[in-house]
Formats: structure tokens, C-alpha cells, sequence
């Protein structure tokens, strides 16, 4: 048994990016040939795109988590990690892409129409991208990054041309059979029809598409029977036909009553429309109404007697029978017009541009507050410091000295100055809180040290600004003496 499906939750992730190397070249003769690790590979994205063979969201109603492949590491002679492939998932046109909290991500509309649902990690940079004058061989790498992880909601909203409105049991799908090639299921027991059926007509050349929406009953737009689920599939439709069943015996029921209370849900539905695509409210949707079944006697009775009511209202009517074929030509035609005319009145679809602003010079990295759930303590905001902590390792010494470095000259160091951080203060960025020490010299100030390790980490061997002036003064022969005999020497 085929099922429709329009409404599904998936949870999306990008691979991660690989790590990089860190490796020393070395060959006979040549022990040490400088840093040669390689740069980690991207992690793969994951990708909706509209492809026009698939119809509806089930595929991912039984398979709702998708992941994109991880990068490769890097090796050693400057051999960098092969990408993580992209993960491509087909959407049916008209697919609307929704973040948890129901805020509309993207508008899926048009054959090889793209959104990224999840962006894939950057590979961590290896040991030789890192070398530079005042840290030629680092001991170290950078690792890839992990890929972001989303979890998504996709509506389908079927793009129709004409959207058939009716009680159940009207005769919209049997109206779709004869106007289309579509065969829907047609039986004579209310709510037959549980999904949209969507069909092709073709008249004189045009080509339009027309939409049958499950039965609507009062109180459809508060959840009530089906119309909750499927009324979304009349945002986009040009011309909203009323299908009314002439030939009812229900109690209480007539043709101008049924597009009384079918209205009244209309007006009460309100949907997240996109301006983009010219479409206004429901309630400035061209109208027709179809007095169905008169081939039978007593519906054309009551037909011929309702007529002069609906005339008011000002909308065309038509009197067919889908059984019979009778007055099927007249609406063809005119459904025709009505959707040409109310497509050319429209505005020109705007196109979608990616819109590029660069950032102002002066505009701030990163932001410093103070923790509210710590006494002295503070959290760095941004983009770049919480990046840079992802992609250390906290067990190589030489590591957490290049992210201290970076982190000075981006200037957090002097914003904490500024807010008047004390040496011990717990910082946090991203999920790392370590505790802050302050004038951590950067480059070619740093003592020399083993591969991986760096003095200024290492509390047994930390000295002060004047025991590493004094270590400096020896090192460069000059005797014991103020800081001016050392800015006079040559």
C-alpha cells in the first residue's frame, strides 16, 4: 500500500574534517628535513536538492538521520586527507526547510533548486602550514573540525495550479480522473481520499496542474479531520475551485452552506506565505464554483435552484457532471484563463542572489562577558576563539602555546585587561575553562624548547618578566646591570 507523506523530522550531519599530520621529513644524510605533515581533508556537507521524479518526503519518514562522509587525515610528505564526500538528498518541489523552532530556512521551489542543511568541518592544517620564522619546526598540528548537526523539519506544499476545494465525498477525485491521467482511488464512503492528488491537464496548447485536497469539514483549520494536515497544499495554488455535491443527502446540508463554512476555514487558515513567489493571501485567490453530479435529476433541481444565490458572490459557476463528461470542456477552458491571468497579474518572481557583506574593519571578533555562574570569571564569544579551541590538543604543550598566542593577538588578552580579569580568573570559550594567566610572551620571546612543549605552560618552570630578561642577558654575554646598559649595547 502506497503512503504519502508531508511532513517529516530528519536529523542531518557533516563529516568531520580530518586531522592534520604533524611529521619531520628525514632521509639519509638529512635527519632532519624540516615539518612535512599535510593538511586534513573537509568534511563532506549534506545537500537537499528538488528533483522532479520524487513526489513525496516518505524515504525519509523510514530513514530520518543522514550523514555526510568524514575527511581524511593527513600524512606525513606533504600528503594531504582526500575530502569527505557530499551527501545529496532528493526533496520533492515545493519543499519548505524548517529549524526546530518552526523559523522557515529555505523555500524549495524549481528543478536543481539547493540548500545546505549542514556544512562539513575544515580539515586541521598540518605541521608544515604552521611552520613560520619564529616556529620552524612545530611539534604540533591542528585538528578537523567537527561537522555541524542539525536537526530539521520538511514540509511539502504541493505546487498546483488549481486547488479543488470540497466536503468529502464531493468529487474532486473523480473530477482529477477525468481531467488528468491521474487515477486516484475513487470509492463512494467519505474521506477516500487521504493525500493530494496531483494531475496534468492539457487544453489548447496550455498546460496547467490541478491539485484534489482531502476533505475539508468545519473546524478543519483547528486540527479537525484532514484539513489541518493538507490545507498547506493551497498556499501556492492560483485558483481555489469550490467542489460542491449536488446530488448530497445529508441533513442540514446545501450547496450555498458548504462554501459558506469551506470559506470560514480558509479565512481562518493562516499560512507562512513567501512574498518571493507572488502569492497573497488565500482570500485574493480567484474563485469558481462546480455544481458536481447533475446528471442526476434531483441535483439538477437543486442546482438550478441554488444558482441564483451563488451568482451574487460573483464568482464564475459551472454545472458539470464527471460521470457523464457534461460541461467538462467549458471549465477546462476556463481554468486555463483564470490561471494565465492571475500568473500574468502577478509580480515577477524575485531571483535568489547570495547576498555578500563584508564585515566592517573595524568590527569586533569576538566578544568578552563577565560568567554569571562564576565569581570572577568570563566567557569569550565568536566565531574564530571558539573554532581555534575546537581544533587544539590540549595534551601537546606546544599546541595550547599557539592558541595562547593567537588568542593574544586577536586581542583577548587585553579585553580581559580591560575588564579587569586577575591572574587565576577561570575563562571559558567553547566548551574549555581553564584558569588565565597573563603577558604570556608570543614569538621569538619564547624560550626554545623540546618538540611538543613549551616553557611558558609549565607552572615548576615558569619564571617571571625579570628572570626572563636576566635569562636573555646571559645569553647574549652581557654583564649583570639596569635595562639601560642593555638598550645601549649594540
Amino acid at each position: 500500500m502506497s503512503r504519502f507523506v508531508d511532513r517529516v523530522t530528519i536529523h542531518v550531519a557533516a563529516g568531520n574534517g580530518g586531522h592534520g599530520c604533524s611529521s619531520v621529513h628525514r632521509e639519509k644524510f638529512k635527519p632532519l628535513g624540516g615539518p612535512d605533515g599535510g593538511n586534513g581533508g573537509n568534511g563532506g556537507s549534506v545537500r537537499l536538492v528538488v528533483d522532479p521524479q520524487v513526489h513525496t518526503l516518505l524515504d525519509f519518514h523510514f530513514r530520518p538521520h543522514a550523514k555526510g562522509s568524514n575527511g581524511k587525515p593527513g600524512m606525513g610528505d606533504n600528503r594531504d586527507g582526500a575530502t569527505g564526500d557530499d551527501l545529496v538528498l532528493k526533496v520533492p518541489d515545493g519543499t519548505v526547510v524548517l529549524d526546530s523552532n518552526g523559523t522557515i530556512l529555505a523555500d524549495l521551489i524549481g528543478e536543481g533548486t539547493t540548500f545546505e542543511a549542514a556544512q562539513g568541518g575544515r580539515g586541521g592544517l598540518g605541521n608544515a602550514a604552521l611552520a613560520s620564522k619564529a616556529r620552524k619546526a612545530p611539534g604540533f598540528a591542528l585538528l578537523g573540525e567537527e561537522g555541524q548537526h542539525r536537526d530539521l523539519v520538511l514540509e511539502l506544499k504541493s505546487v498546483a495550479d488549481v486547488g479543488l476545494v470540497g466536503f468529502p465525498s464531493a468529487g474532486k477525485s473523480s473530477l482529477v480522473s477525468v481531467l488528468s491521467a491521474a487515477k486516484p482511488k475513487i470509492a463512494d464512503y467519505p474521506f477516500t481520499t487521504l493525500a493530494p492528488n496531483l494531475g496534468v491537464v492539457q487544453v489548447a496548447g496550455d498546460v496547467f496542474t490541478v491539485a484534489d485536497v482531502p476533505g475539508l469539514i468545519p473546524g478543519a483549520s483547528t486540527g479537525r479531520g484532514l484539513g489541518l494536515e493538507f490545507l498547506r497544499h493551497l498556499e501556492r495554488c492560483a485558483v481555489l475551485a469550490h467542489v460542491v455535491d449536488c446530488a448530497t443527502l445529508e441533513p442540514g446540508r446545501d450547496p450555498v452552506s458548504d462554501i459558506d463554512a469551506l470559506e470560514a476555514e480558509l479565512a481562518a487558515y493562516r499560512p507562512a506565505l513567501d512574498a518571493d513567489h507572488g502569492l497573497g493571501d488565500l482570500a485574493t485567490r480567484p474563485r469558481v464554483i462546480i455544481l458536481n453530479k447533475i446528471d442526476i435529476p434531483d441535483a439538477a433541481d437543486l442546482a438550478d435552484l441554488v444558482e441564483p444565490e451563488l451568482a451574487k458572490r460573483g464568482w464564475p459557476i459551472f454545472r458539470i457532471s464527471a460521470v457523464s463528461h457534461d460541461g467538462l470542456r467549458e471549465l477546462t477552458f476556463a481554468l486555463a484563463r483564470l490561471v494565465a491571468e492571475y500568473r500574468a497579474s502577478q509580480p515577477t518572481p524575485k531571483p535568489r542572489r547570495q547576498i555578500i557583506r563584508p564585515k566592517a574593519v573595524d568590527e569586533a571578533e569576538f566578544s568578552v562577558v563577565a560568567d554569571p555562574d562564576v565569581d570572577g570569571g568570563f566567557i569569550v564569544r565568536g566565531t574564530r576563539p571558539e573554532r581555534w579551541i575546537a581544533q587544539t590538543q590540549f595534551d601537546n604543550d606546544e599546541a595550547v602555546g599557539y592558541l595562547a598566542d593567537r588568542l593574544n593577538r586577536l586581542g583577548v588578552e587585553d579585553e580581559l585587561v580591560r575588564l579587569g580579569a586577575q591572574p587565576g580568573a577561570p575563562v571559558t570559550i567553547g566548551d574549555m575553562t581553564f584558569d588565565w594567566e597573563p603577558t604570556t610572551p608570543m614569538g621569538d620571546e619564547v624560550p626554545i624548547t623540546g618538540r611538543g612543549t613549551d616553557i611558558r605552560l609549565d607552572r615548576n618552570e615558569r619564571v617571571g618578566a625579570a628572570e626572563r630578561k636576566q635569562a636573555r642577558r646571559l645569553r647574549r654575554g652581557l654583564p649583570d646591570g639596569d635595562e639601560d646598559v642593555e638598550r645601549d649595547t649594540p
